[in-house]
């Protein structure tokens, strides 16, 4: 390669790890920063940059991976990733950036240039603050979060109760350039029809009966930030063309005041609701909804992302300032069959208590709930006690409630059995 040392000067004059990558993923040059971020020193063979970064045999495409060096060779353009990289230090998330460098004559690509940035979105290992997983759904939602963290769009998280929609609306705020300012997150949920107005923009001294004094809405505590607004489906409908007033004109009035007040935030909404549906059905307006969900990012629920199961276990437990505590593989055993209705906010709930049954610092499968302890008992019955037929249908059914997140009706016709007698069997558990 000619010119080298002018090169590696290129190289160097980013502050973050970058490297020179030949077309067939060989390490050509590599920056200061690579060096001590991965431990890297030339050697006589060279090395790939798969086998540096992810200790991969294969390239990424191959391992399950996207791979931004394939997509920049076929477009011949840019491409940005979202990876977890191998370091010294442990597994990190690393936004990686590919540049083909093009013959001027032929447009055929020599080279590549690859620049990684270190992601502070979240974290491959055990954190006490940022979100956890490596799991490829919970990747692929993670990109969408640093794709959109930077910009000024308006954010729509969907996805079940308890899948962690605050914790994302916070990552989005701290990634953003607003985020020396507030963060302020208004439950939808319950808030009363003839407060929502108040409670928004604020109202002034004798607005209405018990306004004592003036009062600054959540809008206006908001300035500069992030406002995050949960649960937004449950918004009342006459109350929503006051919020998408508010998203069209960027001005409000404070309840009882004739003051109109500039607004200036960023907007994140979440819901568990189907809002498609709810537009056609006309309980939600269709001119908000195009107005929320300019950019929709799908929460992934704890049942599609059970590889991150144990490393998720091992944080609540840092959280919780009891890391010494640890679950046993019979325990653990019960935790990936369970289908975790309640996402990741019921398996710290089972992990808590857990943690308080746990007298001599390992968690066994008789301190978590009875279900849970049922499904592992259905799943490897052959090593378990012998008990009376009777005990093992009431254990086996459940462990099918428990399992089973449909309608009754369905659940008999899995087990080969009448609705009506499984409303028989199910009284007779109950009375137990």
């Amino acid at each position: 390669m000619k010119n080298s040392n002018d090169m590696r000067a290129v190289l160097n004059c980013f502050r973050e790890p970058a490297i020179l990558l030949s077309p067939e993923y060989e390490i050509l040059l590599a920056n200061d920063a690579y060096r001590a971020t991965y431990g890297f020193t030339d050697q006589p063979n060279r090395q790939r940059c798969y086998e540096v970064s992810h200790r991969y045999t294969v390239p990424c495409d191959m391992a399950g991976e996207s791979c931004p060096l394939k997509q920049s060779r076929e477009s011949k353009e840019n491409s940005q990733v979202l990876h977890i990289h191998h370091t010294p230090r442990g597994k990190e998330y690393v936004n990686v950036e590919m540049w083909p460098v093009l013959d001027p004559e032929t447009s055929e690509v020599l080279y590549f240039i690859e620049h990684m940035h270190p992601s502070d979105a979240a974290s491959a290992e055990i954190s006490q603050q940022r979100l956890v997983g490596s799991s490829p759904a919970f990747q692929a939602m993670l990109n969408l979060v640093e794709r959109v963290a930077r910009s000024e769009t308006n954010v729509m998280l969907l996805g079940e109760s308890g899948t962690g929609k605050e914790m994302v609306a916070q990552t989005i705020h701290r990634l953003s350039s607003r985020k020396d300012a507030p963060f302020v997150p208004v439950e939808c949920t319950g808030m009363p029809e003839a407060l929502f107005e108040s409670e928004l923009f604020g109202h002034v001294k004798g607005a209405f009966t018990g306004a004592n004094e003036n009062k600054v809405g959540l809008v206006e505590s908001a300035e500069g930030g992030t406002l995050f607004l949960d649960e937004v489906g449950d918004i009342p409908l006459s109350e929503q063309v006051k919020l998408l007033r508010l998203l069209e004109s960027r001005r409000y009035r404070r309840v009882g005041s004739s003051d109109w007040q500039e607004s200036n935030f960023r907007l994140v909404c979440a819901t568990n609701k189907d809002l498609h549906s709810m537009v056609k059905a006309g309980t939600f307006r269709d001119d908000l909804f195009y107005r929320l969900a300019v950019f929709e990012i799908e929460l992934p629920p704890l049942r599609d992302r059970l590889e991150d199961l144990e490393v998720l276990i091992d944080t609540v437990l840092q959280r919780l300032s009891v890391s010494q505590v640890r679950l046993s593989q019979e325990a653990l055993s019960c935790l990936r069959q369970h289908p975790f209705p309640g996402n990741v906010r019921e398996l710290r709930n089972i992990v808590e208590r857990a943690v308080l049954l746990a007298d001599d610092g390992v968690v066994y499968p008789e301190h978590l709930p009875m279900s849970l302890q049922n499904l592992d008992q259905i799943s490897s019955s052959a090593t378990k006690e012998i008990v009376s037929l009777e005990e093992a249908e009431q254990r086996y059914l459940q462990g099918a409630l428990a399992a089973h997140q449909g309608e009754r009706k369905a659940l008999a016709l899995k087990l080969g059995i009448s609705e009506r007698v499984l409303y028989r069997k199910l009284a007779a558990l109950r009375k137990q």
